[in-house]
């Protein structure tokens, strides 16, 4: 094992407000005295989510009740806004229909938070459409669905935006073998989060690629399942810090590439990338076998170093040979087969209360400020659960 990382620079400790500032934390950027939600639906104020938008100001919170909106798409200019849709979730159904060539909804800047809809169905001229592309500032996606869209979310590549993804699902990419459609596209921006969330059914692009300075991605479920073809499943291509803890990560018997996970394979790398994975569970379907983990040196830094610890392998494949050639430091990683674990093919990827493995996870160290302990794993059919602090741990995604 080789450490030398006394030069990188560490970006996970910093908060919202730290040095890379997103715009609703701006000095005097106060939110004004709110007003009642503006609410849209049959019978309400605003037969569409785009009137409500046109109406809307600074701090305001749109409601949008249960119901098909087709072809309701539009661009949200506001600084500091929240949209909820309430009770069953509202269909945004592109039908369509666009707003500037991009999605069905376009965050322009500032502080957004969306929750509890389903984006569906986003075709553009250019093919690369999205639910809702993500420009600049701070925009948090809450229990929301991504369903049929050429991307489900995408990002533009301003260097102070960040995107916080939480207990969402991003499934069925459109069957089109001449196009190259993503689950998730995050640009070169300053941070993601995904947690809590489900990815599954791509096609020929990744379930999830980041180009972002920070990827924190952790208690997923990302398997492309039965009726997926899917690339990678988590691309990371310009390398960065990535964090990718608590995780399910499965390709399918028709994966269209060998490797799992990929970092840094197109180059131009952040400074100071860096790989950080524990208690993962990684399982290829693939018969010609896979690389759970690849990371492409020649394209990196010299030096760049990666933290393996307590993941399992699960089918035929390698997982820490696909770092070979720079700093690894590595423990607790265990190759095993699908039976060894409860029903895969259910999606129950835990170890059986009698596997040998139970408890034998490595202590994990903190890292560069990195706590590389799971604080929760994810739960059907989308979310997460807290874990509490044990002695002894499992490699894996599950403890229980």
């Amino acid at each position: 094992m080789t450490t030398n990382f006394m030069t990188r620079r560490r970006l996970l400790g910093a908060g919202l407000c730290g040095a890379l500032v997103a715009p609703a934390c701006a000095a005097g950027d106060a939110a004004p005295p709110s007003r009642p939600a503006l609410r849209v639906g049959a019978g309400q104020p605003f037969a569409r989510l785009a009137d409500a938008l046109r109406q809307a100001v600074d701090g305001d919170t749109i409601e949008v009740l249960p119901g098909t909106y087709a072809g309701d798409v539009a661009v949200i200019n506001q600084r500091r806004l929240t949209l909820r849709g309430m009770g069953e979730r509202p269909v945004l159904l592109a039908d369509g229909k666009y707003a500037e060539g991009k999605a069905i909804l376009v965050v322009r800047n500032g502080h957004i938070v969306i929750e509890n809809f389903e984006f569906r169905g986003t075709r553009v001229p250019d093919r690369n459409g999205a639910g809702i592309r993500f420009e600049k500032g701070m925009l948090t996606v809450r229990n929301c669905q991504f369903i049929d869209n050429e991307n489900g979310i995408l990002t533009a590549n301003f260097g102070d935006a960040r995107l916080h993804i939480e207990d969402s699902l991003f499934a069925q990419a459109p069957d089109r073998p001449d196009s190259l459609d993503h689950l998730i596209y995050v640009g070169r921006i300053a941070e993601v989060q995904i947690s809590g969330s489900r990815f599954h059914q791509g096609r020929t692009g990744n379930l999830i690629k980041s180009r972002a300075r920070v990827s924190r991605i952790t208690y997923n479920l990302i398997a492309d399942g039965p009726k997926g073809e899917a690339s990678y499943e988590i691309d990371l291509p310009n390398g960065g810090q990535a964090v990718v803890i608590g995780n399910v990560i499965a390709q399918s018997a028709n994966s269209q590439n060998a490797i799992l996970v990929s970092f840094g394979a197109e180059g131009q790398p952040w400074p100071g990338s860096a790989l950080y994975m524990a208690h993962n569970t990684l399982v290829n379907d693939r018969l010609r076998g896979a690389w759970f983990l690849r990371v492409w040196r020649d394209r990196l830094p010299d030096g760049t170093p990666v933290h393996l610890y307590n993941n399992l392998s699960v089918g035929p494949g390698l997982f820490t040979l696909g770092v070979l050639g720079g700093p690894t430091e590595e423990g607790g990683n265990f190759a095993i087969l699908k039976p060894q674990l409860v029903d895969p093919d259910q999606l129950n990827h835990a170890l059986p209360p009698d596997s040998g493995l139970r408890g034998k996870a490595v202590p994990l160290p903190i890292l560069d400020g990195v706590d590389l302990r799971p604080t929760a794993e994810f739960t059907l059919p989308i979310g997460t659960r807290p874990l509490a602090p044990r002695e002894r741990w499992s490699p894996g995604a599950f403890q229980r």
